[in-house]
């Protein structure tokens, strides 16, 4: 990575979001942690709502009776003002380019992770694919080297996260063996059956990060990276949505300027070094 590159991604900085090394994290390792990206305050909002959403009693374990509750969109204040957070807002410019990505409006899903002796049966790693959703079978659903409708992926934490709490597994710097493996399928791209066909085991010896933090961090992370759920151990469910960042325009190979964005220079650099 040049000087360049930074200096005109820090460039018209003056309070940035993102350090410079906070934009060499997050192209070398594919995602990076905020911490205090909103408030814990509107984490207790969300979470409320959330609560009556899964039809379980806070108060009531007994209450609790499946590993994991999975709901939808959320538009109401707490979520959009999650979302749109300065702090987030300065990030997505830093990591897309300003003007390249979408604002949210709602956020989800979430798969609300409860503690319990069943396993959820959804702890596989893999990726989130981006397109083909009108096929019926979601093992059908698609991802390109260009990362065609999706900028960026988010966890937001809304409620604290330690070890026991089911923290999303992350395989640091997995991006780069996805932008290599998606690279001669060109524009048609993959199938999530043909990424998984071989159980990710392309990424199998990257060092594993665990996606802990208090209500309020959020997660941006490559939409390439590789990463799964767990089983809860502890003693509070996990609230978590995982959203994509939509691209407001194509994430692009070949700027003619070349003014690559973070998430454009990560899939570069690592279809360069095959």
């Amino acid at each position: 990575m040049t000087h360049a590159f930074l200096r005109n991604i820090m460039r018209n900085q003056s309070d940035p979001a993102l350090s410079a090394d906070d934009i060499v994290s997050f192209v070398r390792d594919g995602f990076i942690r905020i911490d205090e990206a909103f408030s814990e305050h509107i984490a207790e909002q969300a979470r409320a709502i959330l609560w009556k959403a899964t039809g379980c009693d806070p108060d009531d374990c007994s209450s609790w009776t499946r590993p994991v509750v999975r709901l939808d969109q959320f538009g109401q204040a707490p979520f959009r003002e999650a979302a749109n957070t300065p702090k987030l807002r300065g990030a997505f410019d830093q990591l897309i380019g300003v003007g390249r990505w979408r604002p949210r409006d709602s956020l989800g899903t979430f798969p609300v992770r409860f503690p319990h002796e069943d396993a959820a049966g959804d702890d596989g790693w893999h990726i989130d694919v981006s397109y083909g959703y009108e096929h019926p079978d979601f093992m059908e659903w698609r991802a390109n080297v260009c990362s065609k409708g999706r900028a960026l992926l988010m966890l937001f934490l809304f409620s604290d996260v330690g070890v026991d709490d089911a923290p999303t597994r992350i395989r640091v710097g997995s991006h780069a063996d996805i932008a290599r493996q998606l690279a001669p399928a060109g524009e048609a791209g993959l199938t999530l059956r043909d990424l998984a066909a071989d159980g990710f085991a392309g990424s199998a010896h990257r060092r594993e990060k665990l996606a802990l933090g208090k209500a309020g961090t959020v997660y941006l992370c490559h939409p390439f990276l590789v990463h799964a759920a767990q089983r809860h151990r502890g003693t509070a469910p996990r609230f978590m949505a995982q959203p994509p960042l939509m691209p407001r325009e194509p994430i692009s190979l070949c700027r003619e300027d070349g003014d690559y964005s973070p998430v454009e220079q990560a899939i570069l650099n690592a279809i360069s070094h095959r």
